[in-house]
C-alpha cells in the first residue's frame, strides 16, 4: 500500500457534553493502524473532558484547547494549533472511526495530490434516527468489507462527522470555520469544503470508514436548530459558498418534514420545536434578516438533536 508513513495528521475534536464517549473515542484512537501525531481536543467546560483519565491523556499525546463555546469557534481554536504537519483530520465527539480510518486518508491525500478535502465513508449514521450505541458502532467497524478501500469519488462537500484537509491548502487560504453560524451550527462543514474546492478536489474516500452514533446529548434545542435551518441555507447561499437551488430546495424541505411529522413527532426529537424555529426564520427571510448568530438568542426549554 502506497503509504507515506512521515505524513503527519493531527486529530482535532470540538466536544461538548459527552465526556463518556469522548473519553471511548480518545482511547480507540490509540488503536488505529496509523496513529496520529496529534489529537487536539477543544472543549468548552471543564466536565466536557473529565472522563479521560490521566493515563489516557498521556498515551494518546492529547493536547487540550479551549476558548468560545460553539462549533466553528472550536474547530478554529484547533486550526490556531496547527503547525507544519500534513493533515488535519475533524472527528465529532461521537463518530467511531474503523481501525484503519487514518491510513486510508493518508492513501487518499498521497495518492492524489490535487486534493485537498476529504470525507470518509458512514457505516451508519445516527443522527438520523434515536443513535446508536458505542458497542453498535464498534460491532459495524469489526464487521465492515474492505472491498472498496482504494475507491475515491469527487463529492460536492465533506461531511462535518468525519473530515480532513490539507493543512498547506486550509494555511495558504486562510480556510476558516464560519463564526457567525453559531452553537452546534447547520452546514458549515459545506462551508468550509466548499471554499476550497475551486482550488482543488473535494472527495469521497470508501475506504475511510466509520460509524456516527448521532448521540443526542449535548445537541442544543430545536427551537434554535429548526431556525439554522432556514437562516443557514440562505446566509450561505448568498455568501457563494452553498447553491441557490440546494439552498432553497433544502430550506423547503426541512420545513414540510417539521411540518408533517410534528403531527406525530419521534421520541427523540423536538419537530414542533423546528417548527418554530423554521417559521421564525420564515419571518426573518421575508424581513430581509439574514442573522444566522440570531439562534443563539432563541429559548426552548425541550432538547433535540
Amino acid at each position: 500500500m502506497p503509504l507515506t508513513k512521515d505524513m503527519q495528521v493531527v486529530v482535532g475534536i470540538a466536544t461538548s457534553g459527552r465526556p463518556a464517549i469522548l473519553a471511548e473515542l480518545v482511547r480507540q484512537l490509540t488503536h488505529q493502524t496509523v496513529r496520529p501525531t496529534r489529537i487536539i481536543i477543544s472543549y468548552a467546560k471543564p466536565e466536557d473532558i473529565a472522563a479521560i483519565p490521566q493515563t489516557l491523556r498521556e498515551m494518546a499525546s492529547v493536547e487540550f484547547v479551549t476558548g468560545h463555546m460553539g462549533l466553528p469557534a472550536q474547530r478554529n481554536v484547533i486550526l490556531d494549533r496547527l503547525d507544519d504537519e500534513d493533515i488535519v483530520l475533524f472527528f465529532d465527539d461521537d463518530f467511531f472511526p474503523h481501525p484503519t480510518y487514518i491510513a486510508r486518508i493518508i492513501e487518499a491525500f498521497h495518492d492524489n495530490p490535487n486534493i485537498l478535502g476529504v470525507t470518509g465513508s458512514v457505516l451508519a449514521d445516527g443522527a438520523k434516527g434515536p443513535g446508536l450505541s458505542i458497542e453498535e458502532a464498534d460491532r459495524l467497524n469489526t464487521n465492515a468489507g474492505t472491498s472498496s478501500v482504494s475507491k475515491v469519488e469527487d463529492a460536492p462537500n465533506t461531511y462535518g462527522c468525519n473530515m480532513a484537509f490539507r493543512c498547506a491548502a486550509v494555511k495558504r487560504l486562510g480556510a476558516r470555520f464560519d463564526e457567525r453560524l453559531p452553537l452546534y451550527a447547520w452546514y458549515e462543514d459545506i462551508d468550509f469544503s466548499r471554499s476550497l474546492l475551486p482550488h482543488g478536489r473535494i472527495v469521497k474516500a470508501h475506504g475511510a470508514q466509520g460509524v456516527h452514533l448521532g448521540n443526542k446529548t449535548g445537541k442544543g434545542s430545536g427551537l434554535r436548530l429548526g431556525y439554522s435551518q432556514i437562516i443557514n441555507c440562505i446566509y450561505l447561499a448568498r455568501k457563494g459558498t452553498y447553491p441557490w437551488s440546494h439552498a432553497v430546495k433544502s430550506a423547503g424541505r426541512h420545513l414540510v418534514i417539521n411540518a408533517l411529522k410534528s403531527l406525530s413527532p419521534e421520541p427523540y426529537i423536538d419537530r414542533k420545536g423546528r417548527l418554530f424555529g423554521n417559521l421564525i426564520g420564515l419571518g426573518d427571510l421575508l424581513k430581509n434578516r439574514i442573522t444566522p448568530e440570531r439562534a443563539a438568542t432563541l429559548h426552548s426549554k425541550k432538547k433535540a438533536s
